[in-house]
Parts: structure tokens; C-alpha cells; sequence
């Protein structure tokens, strides 16, 4: 979306200039020089012309053209500014790798009640936050899952990050930061697609067994994975941080890992 502002913009200039242009070679300009006669009374005109002289600068035409043209620069300046700022943080992109997440913080729903690893069942979707952060923080909100641990096919460096088969994503999509709300499920297996997690904006779907890699839609990038382990008690806490930045694929977050 922001190159096709992008290409939106650069083609109105240049619609623009081939106006100008065209205007400027078909349009017939003609200079016509007048005589004047001479002034019948000079010593009023000369005292006409002190008394403007005195009186302080005017507003003449090159000047108004001038001020004109400013002022559509500085529109046109301002026009360029919005898309531009599309493109991603204009100062830093760090705060869209620090999140809330560290090893040992429970996993709760929305009424801070801790999840269980019991409490997940297959087929179904859940939302988690962090105990006792701010909820409203891009990178709190997660979807967990549980998969068949068969069915799984995740990195060799997170082959420990979803015990029992559980999984949590962030559940910003990686697009347009949208929440991932739908869960798609296969009914009648194998004639149906595999499991996916997608996100209802523009339907980027990403498959959880993968390390939540995109298999359809606009998304750039995976979705991030948070790793997790069971307490004694059984009750669901993070291992670590995200695999990736969360939040969507501004210019130049692409990879890294989550602070």
C-alpha cells in the first residue's frame, strides 16, 4: 500500500509537469510594448513617487508569484510527508522490538486468570496476555494454539517452544497490525488445508505448525513466536522473548529478535 501511494503521487508530478509543458508550447503568448505619453504634470508625478517610494515596500506581482509558489511547495512538501511517514518510525524503530514478554511471566486471559496447559484444547482459539503488564502494549496480546507435537515442523532452535504442542504467536499480524482472529481448522481431513492462524483485514494467514511462516496474503514476514514451558502446576509461562519484532513490516524491520 505505501509504493502504491508512492506511484500515486510520482504520477500526479508528472502529470503536473506534461501539463506545463503542453501548456507552455501550444498556448500563444505575444508581448505588445505601448508608448506612453508624457506626463503632463512631472513634479506631481515625481512627488507621487517619493510618497510611494516613503511609504515602505509594496506588494508587487514578482513578489505575489513568489509568495505563491512557496506556498505550493510547501503544500506539495507536506503532501510527500504523509506517505513517506507510512514507511515506518521516522526516528527508531526500537520500540517495536521491546515488549513485555520475559521468561517466567504466567500467561492469563482477560480477566487475569492464569491459563492452564489444560485449559487448551486442539481445534480451538485462545488470547493470552502478560500477568501484570499493560495489555494495550503491541506486543501483550498473543494467540495460543495447540497442535499434534507430530504435526509440528519448527526450527531446531525451537524445538523446545511449544510443549504438549502448545504455541503462542503474537497476535499482531505482521502486515498491517491488525489482530490474528480467525483460526482456520481443517474439517475433513487431508482434502482440506492444514491448520492456519489469519488475520481478517486482508487475510494474510500464516501456518502456526511452521514457526507461523506466511503461506498467503500481504504479510512480509512470519508471525512472531513466543516460546513457553509448563510450570510444576501446570500453568502456562513464557520462556523468553519473541522470535522477531512484532507489529507490522515497516521499512527495515524485517528481522531481528525481540528485546
Amino acid at each position: 500500500t505505501q509504493v502504491m501511494g508512492l506511484a500515486l503521487g510520482g504520477a500526479l508530478i508528472f502529470l503536473a509537469v506534461a501539463l506545463m509543458v503542453t501548456a507552455a508550447r501550444l498556448v500563444v503568448s505575444e508581448e505588445l510594448e505601448h508608448d506612453y505619453p508624457e506626463p503632463e504634470h512631472p513634479e506631481e508625478q515625481q512627488a507621487i513617487e517619493q510618497v510611494v517610494a516613503e511609504s515602505g515596500d509594496r506588494l508587487t506581482r514578482k513578489r505575489l508569484l513568489k509568495t505563491a509558489a512557496g506556498l505550493a511547495g510547501g503544500a506539495v512538501g507536506a503532501a510527500l510527508v504523509v506517505p513517506a511517514a507510512s514507511l515506518g518510525p521516522v526516528v527508531s524503530s526500537a520500540p517495536l522490538y521491546d515488549t513485555p514478554w520475559r521468561r517466567g511471566l504466567r500467561l492469563v486471559d482477560d480477566k487475569g486468570r492464569p491459563w492452564r496447559a489444560l485449559d487448551i484444547e486442539p481445534k480451538n482459539f485462545y488470547t493470552a496476555y502478560p500477568e501484570g503488564a499493560d495489555r494495550d502494549l503491541i506486543g501483550s496480546p498473543l494467540v495460543v494454539i495447540r497442535l499434534d507435537p507430530a504435526e509440528l515442523h519448527l526450527p531446531a532452535d525451537r524445538a523446545g517452544w511449544a510443549p504438549q504442542g502448545i504455541l503462542a504467536y503474537s497476535k499482531v499480524c505482521t502486515h498491517a497490525a491488525c489482530a490474528i482472529a480467525l483460526f482456520r481448522t481443517p474439517k475433513f481431513e487431508p482434502t482440506q488445508p492444514r491448520p492456519a492462524l489469519v488475520c481478517p483485514c486482508h487475510y494474510s494467514t500464516f501456518d502456526p505448525s511452521r514457526a507461523g511462516e506466511v503461506i498467503a496474503g500481504p504479510a512480509g514476514r512470519a508471525l512472531p513466536q513466543l516460546p513457553l514451558y509448563v510450570d510444576p502446576a501446570g500453568v502456562l509461562r513464557a520462556a523468553g522473548n519473541f522470535s522477531g519484532p512484532v507489529g507490522p513490516s515497516w521499512s527495515g524491520v524485517r528481522s531481528g529478535k525481540a528485546t
